[in-house]
C-alpha cells in the first residue's frame, strides 16, 4: 500500500493536540453493545463504502470478482470500492470532524502504520472492535508482526487482513548472484549504473527503513518510541550511503519512481535490474499474470527486511458500522484468507494461525501452490526486521526529498 508524505503531514501533526483539546471522544455505544446476530441483521441490504489503495489490479481483481459478490449473496452488502490511501484518509476524516459531519463518507479503510497513528491522534476510528468479530478468535494475536502495527499496539482498534515481508526481486537472466548487502550493492552499481533505484515512495521507504535499522545497530535498534538521537545518528550514515551510491543509480539519482508500479514495468522492460516489494509473494503473482519474465527471483538480503501486516479500520463517524464490520469479518474468515493466499489471486500471507485451525483446513492451506520463485516465508522470517515507530518513516520521507531528491 503506498502512501504519500507531503507538507500536509506535518500540518496535521501539529494541529493534532491544539484539535483534540476541542473536541472530548464520543463513546460510541451503538454497535458496541449488539450480539453478532444483531449486527449481521444491521448489515443486511446496506451499502459499505470501503476506501483503499487501487495500485494493483490483482488486488483490485479480488475484491470485485470474489469478495464482492460474497458480501452481495451471503450479506445483501453493496460494497463500493473507493480508491484513497494514506494521507487522502487522513485527510478526509479530519474535514469532516473538523465540519461537525456526522455521517462519514467511508465506512471501512484500508490502512496501517503512519495512517493508523495519524487517525489514533484525531481519534477518529471506531474501537475497539475486533473482540466481536466471531472470526477474530482465529486471527494470530500472539504474533507481534499482528498485534503491532509500527510498534503500536492495534488494541482492536484495526482488523488484521495480511502479513507481509519486504524482498528485492531482480532478473537472473541478467544476474545470476545478487548483492547480499548494501556494500556489495554499491560495489556492484559502479560497474552496473543506472540499473537499480529506490522509489519515492511507501515500499521504497520500507528499503530505506531496514538500512535505517541496520545502521542504527541492527534488529531491534530502533525498537519503543521514536529516538531523534538514534534518527539523526543512523540517518546521517544512511545519507551520506545514498549520497555515494545517488550518481549510480537510475537517471543518475536525478528522478526516483513515485509508484511501485512504475518501477515494475522499468524492470520489466529490461531498464531496471531490480525492483522490489513489500509482499514477499509478488514475484510470483507478477510471473502469473505475465507481467514479470519468468527469470525474476525474489530474495531478502543479509540485513534483514521490514515485515509487517496490513490493516481494516472503521472510521468512528461511519454510518455502516455493523456493516463495515460484516465485511471484516468475511475478509478474515477462512475462505476468504485462503483465495487471497493463492499466488495467482493474491499471494497475501495470512494473518491466522494456520496450525491451530480445523485439521481439514490446515491440509487445505498446506495445499496452496507453492512459491516457485519466492523462497519460502519460513526462510525469511529470521532476518524479518520489527517496523519501527511511525515517525521514523514520517521523518524519512521528507529527509529524503531534502537531502537526496532535491540536493545538487
Amino acid at each position: 500500500m503506498k502512501i504519500r508524505f507531503i507538507l500536509f503531514t506535518t500540518l496535521l501533526l501539529l494541529g493534532i493536540l491544539s484539535w483534540h483539546a476541542c473536541n472530548e471522544p464520543k463513546s460510541d455505544s451503538s454497535v458496541s453493545d449488539l450480539t453478532w446476530e444483531e449486527i449481521e441483521s444491521a448489515a443486511r441490504d446496506t451499502r459499505v463504502n470501503m476506501m483503499m489503495w487501487h495500485g494493483d489490479p490483482q488486488i483490485t481483481a479480488y475484491m470485485n470478482t470474489y469478495v464482492k459478490p460474497a458480501l452481495a449473496s451471503d450479506y445483501g452488502i453493496d460494497l463500493r470500492l473507493l480508491n484513497g490511501q494514506g494521507n487522502e484518509i487522513v485527510g478526509l476524516l479530519m474535514r469532516e470532524m473538523e465540519a461537525g459531519v456526522t455521517a462519514s463518507e467511508v465506512d471501512l479503510v484500508w490502512i496501517n502504520g503512519e495512517t493508523f497513528y495519524q487517525l489514533r491522534q484525531i481519534d477518529a476510528l471506531h474501537g475497539p472492535f475486533t473482540d466481536q468479530l466471531p472470526n477474530s478468535n482465529m486471527v494470530d494475536w500472539s504474533n507481534p508482526f499482528i498485534a503491532y502495527d509500527f510498534q503500536q499496539p492495534v488494541e482492536g482498534f484495526e482488523c488484521p487482513w495480511g502479513n507481509v515481508q519486504m524482498t528485492l526481486i531482480y532478473d537472473e537472466a541478467r544476474l545470476k548472484s545478487p548483492p547480499q548487502n548494501k556494500e556489495a550493492l554499491a560495489i556492484w552499481l559502479i560497474d552496473n549504473p543506472g540499473r537499480f533505484t529506490i522509489g519515492n515512495d511507501f515500499t521504497g521507504m520500507t528499503l530505506l527503513k531496514s538500512w535505517l535499522i541496520d545502521f542504527a545497530g541492527g534488529p531491534g535498534a530502533l525498537d519503543g518510541p521514536f529516538d531523534e538521537a538514534k534518527y539523526r545518528q543512523a540517518s546521517d550514515s544512511l545519507w551520506a550511503y545514498l549520497k555515494r551510491i545517488k550518481p549510480y543509480l537510475w537517471q543518475q539519482g536525478q528522478t526516483f519512481p513515485n509508484q511501485i508500479a512504475a518501477m515494475h514495468q522499468l524492470f520489466a522492460n529490461g531498464e531496471l535490474w531490480f525492483t522490489m516489494s513489500n509482499n514477499d509473494s509478488e514475484v510470483d503473482n507478477k510471473i502469473l499474470q505475465g507481467v514479470f519474465p519468468t527469470t525474476a527471483r525474489a530474495y531478502v538480503p543479509e540485513e534483514g527486511t521490514i515485515r509487517n501486516s496490513h490493516y481494516l479500520g472503521i472510521p468512528k463517524n461511519a454510518p455502516q458500522k455493523a456493516a463495515a464490520m460484516v465485511v471484516c469479518n468475511f475478509l478474515i474468515s477462512l475462505a476468504a484468507q485462503w483465495e487471497k493466499m493463492q499466488p495467482a489471486v493474491w499471494g497475501d500471507g495470512t494473518i491466522l494461525s494456520v496450525e491451530s485451525l480445523p485439521s481439514p483446513w490446515q491440509e487445505q492451506f498446506a495445499r496452496i501452490p507453492g512459491r516457485q520463485f519466492a523462497p519460502d516465508r519460513s526462510a525469511i522470517l529470521p532476518k524479518a526486521l520489527a517496523e519501527p515507530d511511525p515517525e521514523y518513516m514520517i521523518r524519512l520521507f521528507e529527509d529524503f526529498r531534502i537531502k537526496i531528491i532535491e540536493a545538487k
